[in-house]
């Protein structure tokens, strides 16, 4: 399995969704570990992989950050 790490920490909106797309159309990738801050772009992300068809594991901490897990 290859794993695809993308922080998009710091990153304003479609920016993180735009990092996450690349990810899915590169063949090796099928699983995608993505790190954000903000819940907008958190929202983003999970319909980009749910119109994808792609499975999501969330995970949030306590300081406010956000970790996905996408599997193909």
């Amino acid at each position: 399995m290859s794993t695809t790490t993308i922080d998009a920490r710091g990153l304003s909106c479609p920016e993180p969704v735009l990092r996450v797309r690349e990810a899915m159309e590169r063949l090796e990738a099928t699983e995608i570990a993505v790190r954000l801050d903000n819940a907008a772009a958190r929202e983003n992300v999970l319909r980009l992989a749910a119109s994808r068809k792609w499975l999501v594991q969330t995970d949030s901490d306590s300081d406010g950050e956000f970790r996905l897990v996408l599997r193909r």
